[in-house]
C-alpha cells in the first residue's frame, strides 16, 4: 500500500486527479507502469482504477443496483463478499429486504459511514488493477476502520489478478503508519517518501503532521 499524506491544500487530490487525467499535466508527464497516461486511451486508464472519493456518492436505486454499477453482472456471491470486505455487511442484513433495500439519490437514507463502505464495496467488486481510497475512511469509526483495512489487505493479496496497487490518501495519520511506502506533498511538491520510520527520522514536514496528531509512543 501506498499513502499519501500532507497538510490541507498540499496537493493529494490533485495528484489523484493527474493520475486519472481528470486534468493533464501542464508541465512534465504522469507515468504508470513506463507509460504516459496521455499514451493511454480513456477507457482503458480508467478501467484500472478503482476510485473511492471521500464524499462517496450513491445512486437511486437499490443497494445491488449500486454494486452492480461496479460490475454490471455481479452475482448476489460476489455482492455479499465485497459488502463482507468492506465491513458493510452485518448492516446491509439488518435492512429489512437486504441487498434489495432502496438507496435514495446520493445515499441519503443512509449514514455517512455506511455510503462510505458502499462505495468501497462497489470499488472491490470491480477487481481494479488500481485502488485509490481518497481519505475515504474518514467516517469510519477506529474499529471499523480497522477492520476494514486488514480486511482488504487480505483482500488484495489473495486477489486472482496479479496483485492489485493500493494508494490510500489520509488525513489521519494513525491509519498509515503501516503503510509499504508514504508519499508526502507540501504546497504541490513531493518533499518525502519512504515508510514511517524512516520518514520520521529523515522528513520534517512528515514529522510535524504525525506529532500533531500522535503521541511520541504512539508514533514510536
Amino acid at each position: 500500500m501506498t499513502a499519501i499524506v500532507g497538510s490541507t491544500g498540499a496537493g493529494k487530490t490533485t495528484a489523484i486527479s493527474l493520475m486519472t487525467r481528470l486534468y493533464d499535466v501542464t508541465g512534465g508527464e504522469v507515468l504508470i507502469d513506463g507509460t504516459n497516461v496521455k499514451d493511454l486511451l480513456f477507457e482503458d486508464l480508467w478501467a484500472a482504477f478503482g476510485m473511492v472519493p471521500q464524499k462517496a456518492f450513491l445512486f437511486a436505486g437499490t443497494i445491488a443496483t449500486n454494486l452492480r454499477f461496479g460490475k454490471q453482472d455481479a452475482t448476489e456471491v460476489e455482492i455479499w463478499q465485497a459488502l463482507r470486505i468492506a465491513q458493510a455487511e452485518d448492516f446491509v442484513r439488518a435492512l429489512p429486504a437486504g441487498i434489495d433495500s432502496v438507496v435514495d439519490q446520493g445515499g441519503q437514507n443512509l449514514s455517512g459511514g455506511q455510503r462510505q463502505r458502499i462505495a468501497i464495496a462497489r470499488a472491490l467488486i470491480r477487481q481494479p488493477l488500481v485502488y485509490v481510497f481518497d481519505d475515504s475512511f474518514s467516517a469510519l469509526d477506529f474499529t471499523t476502520d480497522t477492520k476494514l483495512r486488514a480486511a482488504l489487505a487480505e483482500h488484495t493479496f489473495l486477489s486472482e489478478q496479479n496483485a492489485p496497487t493500493v494508494i490510500v490518501v489520509a488525513q489521519r495519520v494513525s491509519t498509515v503508519l503501516k503503510a509499504d511506502q508514504i508519499v508526502v506533498l507540501d504546497e504541490g511538491r513531493v518533499v518525502g517518501v519512504g515508510d514511517h520510520h524512516s520518514l520520521l527520522e529523515s522528513s520534517e514536514i512528515y514529522r510535524e503532521i504525525v506529532y500533531s496528531q500522535l503521541t511520541a509512543q504512539e508514533a514510536s
